[in-house]
């Protein structure tokens, strides 16, 4: 009111509203990045119009699997309703044809009038059809094939014959892609994947003397993983020399496994880990980026076959920048016990501090005395197995 009447300069009045408002208010903490693929291996993308949906229609049996369980349920009753009223109607229009539902046409023979090979005698299409309603009790006995012994097709009407035989048909399909559709869902790969664990964090410190970035890995099932491969990519938002931004780049992550090469022989659990050289998209990371604001998200893949079904199977999980943790490392959690080897995997996601330098891949090969000044880390124990000793026996040659 003041700034209208000239008293107070406006520019004023809105730099002081301006410094009244707390800091709070003008300045919204930034968001968490969002999940390219969630902790739990769902991948978060929503596809959105999408104009050519008749293009679901021409893989019906893939569209059918991927539907969820009470939409494949409904479909699944559905078809076989429609099929049989579809068909009960075909039944009663036949028998209205040929005149079976006329009352006075089906009393026309009297037990007493005609004999039984009368050729005058009425013969219909489908006995015992007299409504619409047992038009469609028939039309289920024929197509799960129950007989109950009261109506019949007989040689009457050879498009009775026929519409039977293509009912028959009919529902063979039907059955069949329904229980493919149930199987499969029951069996699915992701079903598989639910044992397949990754440790809720990642870490990164020294190993052989280079920065490494590490996660462990394991199977709660007894049944293996054959031919099991690992991979990891890291997802961030990237733009070329000609300016173009990539929201989703992916970049894939050499790896370095106990076994060698991307195969891992899942047995136990293993810690599976990157070395951070020159080639390595985290060659510049450090301890100042592993904040939740930072554009970084690395996708780790892991595809085996099931032995007991041979159904491929895949579990996905990823790692935020703020879920890496520097300067850690897994605790072992395999021990020998009683001439077996035993997993605890209540340490399974278990980290301790390690002695690590608080500088990116880069400036520690750059520098090599950053290493120098770095205290070295304990060791850690290993439980070995206890031998007993067997006596000693030695051998005297007799004096002659």
């Amino acid at each position: 009111m003041l700034s209208r009447k000239g008293i107070i300069p406006e520019e004023y009045v809105l730099t002081r509203l301006a410094e009244d408002v707390p800091d709070h208010a003008r300045y919204r903490a930034r968001e968490r990045r969002a999940r390219f693929v969630g902790k739990n291996g769902a991948c978060n993308v929503a596809h959105k119009n999408i104009r050519e949906q008749g293009r679901f229609l021409q893989d019906v049996f893939t569209t059918l699997v991927d539907l969820k369980w009470p939409h494949t349920l409904l479909i699944f009753t559905m078809s076989f309703l429609c099929s049989w009223l579809l068909f009960g109607m075909v039944w009663w229009l036949i028998a209205f044809a040929h005149g079976d539902l006329d009352h006075s046409t089906r009393l026309q023979r009297s037990p007493g009038e005609k004999a039984a090979g009368d050729p005058d005698s009425f013969v219909p299409c489908v006995t015992s059809i007299h409504s619409f309603t047992s038009a469609f009790l028939f039309s289920i006995e024929v197509q799960v094939t129950i007989g109950f012994g009261g109506r019949m097709v007989t040689e009457e009407c050879p498009a009775a014959i026929l519409v039977l035989i293509v009912q028959n048909i009919v529902g063979l399909v039907i059955n069949a892609i329904m229980l493919g559709c149930i199987f499969m869902k029951t069996s699915q790969a992701h079903r598989r994947a639910e044992t397949l664990i990754f440790s809720k964090h990642a870490v990164i410190a020294l190993r052989e003397g280079k920065l490494c970035f590490m996660l462990r890995v394991g199977d709660l099932r007894k049944s293996m993983i054959i031919s099991a491969t690992i991979r990891m990519q890291v997802v961030k938002k990237t733009a070329s020399l000609e300016g173009e931004v990539v929201p989703l780049n992916q970049i894939d992550i050499q790896m370095e496994n106990p076994v060698g090469g991307n195969s891992i022989f899942l047995v136990s659990p293993l810690i599976i880990y990157h070395v951070i050289d020159k080639n390595s998209p985290l060659y510049d990371i450090s301890p100042l980026n592993l904040h939740h604001h930072e554009d970084l998200e690395i996708i780790v893949i892991l595809e085996g076959v099931v032995e007991t079904t041979g159904i491929t199977t895949q579990a996905r999980t990823s790692y935020l920048a703020d879920e890496i943790l520097w300067g850690q490392r897994f605790v072992p959690i395999v021990a020998e016990e009683d001439g077996r080897y035993s997993v605890d995997y209540s340490k399974f996601g278990n980290t301790v501090k390690v002695p690590t330098p608080s500088c990116t891949a880069r400036q520690l090969e750059e520098d090599k005395s950053i290493m120098d000044t770095m205290p070295l880390s304990p060791k850690g124990t290993i439980r070995k197995r206890s031998v007993k000793l067997k006596p000693k026996f030695t051998i005297n040659d007799e004096p002659s």
